[in-house]
């Protein structure tokens, strides 16, 4: 059994095809096909069930995935140890992260390593998460900031889960209940962003699966001005915890729950080359991600239920009271 066997079995495990995984391990079809065959003759079985144009794990394959995703964590974490023995020369760290990490979780982050570290040159550079995932696989980058992020020659780390909650202002007349089911959200009001991206693909998913069509009133091209739209009152909108968490928590937005459906859960997750031991900056820098993450994304206060006004006693009912108490 060799590396580059393990890498192919998990990249078809992962993208479902020999072609697939042929791009992104940047190897020919042909190639692929001669890995995968060589890893199940020195088995003893077959990896794979070919039925039709989609591939799928047999139990054998099945069985191998987390001892072979084990493998590659191993030759990581090993080259790592041996890297930090030796004397670093470094003094620069580059980051690639999707922009809304750039805009709402990297300037904190990037002030304290600043602060701890101001002889390390920082650049970052911003993107959607497949092109962090590029950047990061060509050595354009030594880490990446995204969203779940998957490749056998990277190593994953997730700092936390980043949903997309639905917001709105807290005057707005759809926003004053704090929870209701999907099927009433159809005709509501809500602005999107950045069609085509993951945030656009889940929202829009969630009311597909539900067979119901989203009342899209504006459409943008960020996150940043979908919120100042919502802030505004122009509309609700599905915003990640990261870009509103203080603006929920002042109470400037207010959070509604679907109750009937799933929460739209991402990872925040760092990666980087699994080859390629991290440097003592950048080791440090993850340090702070993780630091920041905690903080940065805590839960924000739940909205209580309102409590049903007790009625006031009526008139005659408190003279009675008075007459009782009264001395005869």
């Amino acid at each position: 059994m060799e590396i580059d066997q393990v890498k192919t079995f998990l990249a078809v495990a992962a993208h479902g095809g020999f072609r697939r995984a042929a791009e992104v391990l940047s190897v020919s079809q042909p190639a692929v096909s001669a890995r995968i065959q060589a890893l199940e003759d020195s088995l003893g079985t077959s990896l794979f069930a070919r039925g039709g144009s989609k591939l799928s794990l047999t139990p054998a394959g099945r069985t191998l995935r987390p001892y072979a995703e084990q493998v590659l964590r191993d030759i990581a974490q090993a080259r790592q140890a041996v890297h930090e023995l030796q004397p670093s020369a470094a003094g620069a760290l580059r980051v690639a992260a999707a922009l809304s990490i750039c805009t709402y979780f990297l300037p904190d982050v990037l002030k304290r390593y600043q602060t701890a570290y101001p002889k390390t040159m920082v650049t970052v550079r911003a993107g959607h998460s497949k092109e962090v995932l590029k950047m990061v696989l060509d050595g354009e980058a030594d880490m990446g900031v995204a969203r779940a992020l998957n490749h056998p020659d990277i190593e994953t780390t997730t700092l936390r889960d980043d949903p997309l909650v639905l917001t709105g202002h807290p005057r707005h007349p759809n926003a004053r209940l704090p929870r209701i089911p999907l099927e009433q959200l159809e005709t509501w009001p809500l602005i999107f962003y950045d069609r085509g991206s993951s945030d656009w693909t889940l929202t829009q998913g969630l009311f597909r699966r539900a067979g119901l069509l989203p009342n899209v009133v504006l459409e943008v091209e960020t996150i940043e001005a979908a919120k100042r739209m919502v802030e505004r009152g122009l509309g609700l909108g599905f915003l990640p915890l990261i870009a509103v968490a203080q603006e929920l928590r002042s109470g400037r937005l207010r959070a509604i729950e679907i109750v009937d459906s799933e929460p739209l859960h991402r990872n925040l997750d760092v990666i980087h080359l699994r080859h390629q031991p991290l440097t003592p900056e950048a080791l440090a820098f993850l340090k702070l991600l993780r630091t920041a993450a905690a903080h940065a994304l805590k839960p924000y206060p739940r909205i209580p239920a309102r409590r049903r006004a007790q009625p006031k006693p009526a008139a005659d009912s408190i003279r009675r009271r008075a007459r009782r108490r009264s001395p005869a």
